[in-house]
C-alpha cells in the first residue's frame, strides 16, 4: 500500500528515476513531489555518472536509474534548485557539457 506523504515526514520513501539515457541527455530534471512541496533536482551528465547512486536499469544495456530515498536524500541537496531558478541552472549546466 502507497500513501502520500509530507516532505518532513520520518516514513520511509523511494523514488525511482528510471530510463535514464546518459549518451542522450545533458541535463537531468528529477521531480520529487509530496502532498507539501515539490523539489527539483537538477544534475549534469557527468554528475549523473558519477552517483554513487545510478545503477544500471538492465543487464547490459544503455538505461540506468536512480534512487533517492530517505536514507541518501541529503546527499541530493547540491542539486536541488528552486523552481524559479530550473531554466538557467539547466542552461548552465548543459553549457557545461557542451564544451567537454
Amino acid at each position: 500500500m502507497s500513501k502520500a506523504l509530507h516532505f518532513r515526514s520520518r516514513e520511509p520513501f523511494w523514488l525511482n528515476f528510471q530510463q535514464l539515457k546518459l549518451d542522450l541527455c545533458d541535463v537531468f530534471v528529477f521531480i520529487g513531489v509530496w502532498v507539501d512541496e515539490i523539489v527539483y533536482w537538477v544534475m549534469s551528465n557527468d554528475e549523473v555518472r558519477a552517483s554513487k547512486y545510478r545503477s544500471h536499469q538492465h543487464r547490459g544495456g544503455i538505461e540506468y536509474q536512480i534512487g533517492i530515498t530517505d536514507k541518501n536524500i541529503s546527499e541530493f541537496e547540491i542539486y536541488k534548485t528552486p523552481a524559479n531558478q530550473l531554466v538557467k541552472v539547466i542552461l548552465r549546466k548543459g553549457r557545461g557539457a557542451a564544451r567537454r
